[in-house]
């Protein structure tokens, strides 16, 4: 059980995303009833675990790769809970106390617990948690350049096992080519996203009543937006792929060997540079 600094008003009578998450991960951020939802998807996609844990390996090799190539500005959008493998403690392995970081979350209490983990973890001049929704567009990103994020020089946008959690009547793709014209040329757009062009009927199945479950008990609302690789492609739109283009979570440059077929991660991966001088 979780031991903040201080107490958080929280509703547990329902599951939080950030924290089942976090459990599926190993980590000690969740209380019982994220412990027993988790659960009761892994009866119905065992997968998941797997998926999840090379989802926060695929953030990490991201993260470190933008790091490398210079860029010094971080923005995670739909973050959950910055713990295990974080986007601040990668970028700072590779450029020690040079990077900001934003991280943005609609749920009240994965925002509160971010707070709480950064204190521990993190620079309060450059890492910041800001409670936001994706879909919030315009107010959203002023908030991020209100802390520091300057939108003239190349930035690291990240939204990591989150497209496919939104309603897709909703358009988030629209509100993703808001974010994507406002980032400086040379920025790159960090996107993890589940897949069904997995050739199996069963996993297809699964995902839309793990789906189901997550409308019905946690906060996400609205359809799925469960999507087949070419529709993730799209969110790119005129952005340029890095190799290896648009893969299983495990094929994204990994460190090492991965064992097994990639596509029983159910989740595709790419990294994406604008354009431009």
């Amino acid at each position: 059980m979780p031991t903040p600094k201080r107490s958080l008003d929280l509703d547990l009578s329902r599951p939080s995303s950030g924290r089942v998450y976090d459990y599926w991960l190993g980590g000690t951020n969740n209380y019982a009833v994220d412990r027993e939802f988790a659960e009761k998807q892994l009866a119905l996609a065992p997968e998941i675990r797997e998926a999840v844990r090379e989802n926060r390996a695929f953030l990490r090799r991201a993260v470190r790769h933008a790091a490398e190539e210079g860029i010094r500005q971080f923005v995670d959008i739909g973050s959950g809970l910055p713990t295990q493998g974080s986007v601040h403690e990668t970028a700072d392995e590779v450029a020690p106390g040079e990077s900001r970081v934003v991280y943005i979350d609609n749920e009240p209490v994965a925002h509160a617990h971010s707070q709480i983990l950064l204190e521990d973890t993190a620079d309060p001049e450059r890492h910041r948690a800001l409670a936001g929704d994706f879909f919030d567009g315009p107010e959203l990103w002023e908030r991020i350049v209100g802390e520091g994020i300057d939108p003239r020089r190349p930035i690291c946008l990240l939204t990591v096992a989150l497209l496919h959690l939104l309603p897709s009547e909703r358009e988030p793709e629209r509100t993703l080519a808001f974010y994507r014209e406002r980032l400086a040329p040379g920025s790159l757009l960090v996107l993890s996203h589940a897949c069904v062009d997995t050739g199996d009927d069963r996993a297809k199945e699964a995902f839309e009543e793990i789906s189901d479950n997550y409308r019905s008990r946690t906060a996400v609302q609205g359809s799925n937006g469960l999507r087949d690789r070419a529709a993730i492609a799209e969110f790119f739109d005129d952005f340029d792929l890095l190799d290896p283009g648009l893969v299983w979570l495990p094929q994204w440059r990994p460190d090492d060997t991965f064992v097994g077929d990639p596509a029983r991660t159910r989740a595709v991966a790419g990294v994406a540079r604008k354009p431009g001088r």
